[in-house]
């Protein structure tokens, strides 16, 4: 029983030879995952704003060109006269705006959405951490349950063969042998659905990795978690409603539909532009006729009337800069709750696992006890075998408070707009190296 539990053990708390760590699966997924590469090519988008919201202060010029072949005939008292000719020309038109007050806003939101696409792409890139941890841990923890309920099922397997040698010379009865079968039988069972939940947690890895995952490192036995720094609630609480990337991306959403109400209000407002212009007109008939023309000046636009569009458009942002402050305000409240829940968690986490790491001394001790009770008598079969589940159930729920705590300190983090690479770094420090 004592190679039982150390293997039990072992399975808790490593990996396999040659396995890839959380650092190395983090680097698959910034190069294989879908939803992080589509978070990636729309930063690359937003970059484009800024440059689209300055076209509107930069000159516009454009050319035209025509041509066209002309069939006449004049006809008087005296003659008639026909007329066969090409006529063609061409023309260039820059115009520079000098005041146009909902164009240089634009540009304004131009920035600001520039900026949004960058705090957008630095929460996926934080939501791809939290789900490559969760994605490994889970695969770790899924291979903890099977590897408890394999060395279960062999355990049984031992104490059902040493049920039936004892009821063959008469020291215990059939209930013995049949509450041995039926633990046996049960571990085969659970082992089954182990290995198919294993499976899936597998392929969920795969889907960010991109591949098949190695082997994958477990933690090092008797790790010690540290508490958040700092250890206040309050702290973090006030870091995550500042430094959020949900806050910070409704804060620039806000301030946009703020600059929104202002680019519509500028719509009763007056326009003035430079225009400058160059054309050629040729039509050769009899006589040739060439025209050419060049004029420089300034063009005033006042709206008068527009169906009262502007003004509907003008109410309408006005609503919406109103939903993007409420919108703000639901934000800061996620983003404490986030950090206050993720606190609690690691500081939860680490009692229950010290709590746990009690019980796992005292449930191997129990199984020793009941197993030489059994051997000598005063304990039965079925005490043995509710012995061993027990320590199998502690350590695979050891194992799990262990990554739950981990999990936590990274949501704590990423409450606050704080997680990076240097956090997977540290969790990766904790695990088995190769």
């Amino acid at each position: 029983m004592k190679r039982v539990l150390a293997v039990c053990l072992a399975a808790a708390c490593s990996g396999g030879a040659a396995a890839a760590d959380l650092m190395q699966v983090y680097r698959d997924a910034l190069a294989n995952d879908a939803r992080f590469a589509a978070a990636r090519a729309q930063r690359e988008a937003g970059q484009e704003k800024v440059v689209q919201g300055r076209a509107g202060l930069l000159p516009n010029i454009g050319a035209s060109a025509s041509t066209a072949w002309n069939d006449g005939e004049a006809r008087t008292s005296a003659a008639s006269l026909e007329r066969r000719y090409n006529s063609n020309g061409y023309a260039v038109q820059l115009t520079q705006p000098l005041f146009r007050w909902q164009n240089w806003v634009q540009y304004k939101q131009g920035e600001l959405q520039t900026a949004l696409s960058e705090s957008q792409y630095g929460q996926s890139r934080q939501d791809l951490v939290l789900r490559v941890a969760e994605a490994y841990f889970n695969v770790l923890n899924a291979q903890d349950a099977l590897d408890a309920v394999t060395q279960l099922r062999t355990a049984a397997a031992e104490q059902l063969e040493l049920a039936r040698k004892s009821f063959e010379v008469g020291t215990v009865t059939i209930t013995d042998v049949h509450e041995a079968q039926s633990r046996f039988d049960l571990a085969s069972a659970q082992e089954i659905a182990a290995r198919n939940d294993l499976d899936v947690r597998r392929q969920t890895l795969a889907q960010i990795i991109g591949k098949e995952p190695e082997a994958l490192a477990g933690l090092r036995p008797g790790i010690e978690l540290q508490r958040p720094q700092p250890d206040s609630i309050a702290d973090w609480v006030s870091a995550a409603e500042q430094g959020s990337y949900g806050v910070q991306a409704q804060q620039l959403t806000r301030e946009i539909a703020t600059r929104e109400v202002e680019r519509n209000r500028a719509g009763h407002l007056p326009t003035l532009d430079l225009v400058a212009s160059h054309g050629l007109n040729n039509r050769p008939a009899i006589s040739t006729e060439r025209s050419e023309s060049t004029s420089i000046g300034l063009q005033l636009s006042v709206p008068l009337y527009q169906g009262g569009g502007i003004s509907s458009r003008e109410r309408e942002a006005a609503a919406l800069k109103i939903k993007a402050d409420a919108d703000l305000e639901d934000a800061r409240r996620s983003a404490a709750l986030a950090a206050r829940q993720s606190y609690l968690g690691v500081t939860s986490g680490m009692a229950q696992v010290r709590a746990l790491e009690a019980a796992r001394v005292s449930s191997a001790s129990a199984l020793e006890a009941n197993k030489l009770g059994y051997e000598v008598g005063v304990r039965i079969n079925i005490d043995v075998l509710n012995a061993q589940t027990q320590l199998a159930d502690t350590l695979q729920r050891l194992a799990r408070a262990r990554y739950d705590t981990l999990l936590a300190q990274l949501r704590l983090k990423a409450a606050a707009g704080t997680l990076g690479e240097e956090d997977v770094q540290a969790v990766n420090a904790l695990l088995v190296q190769q």
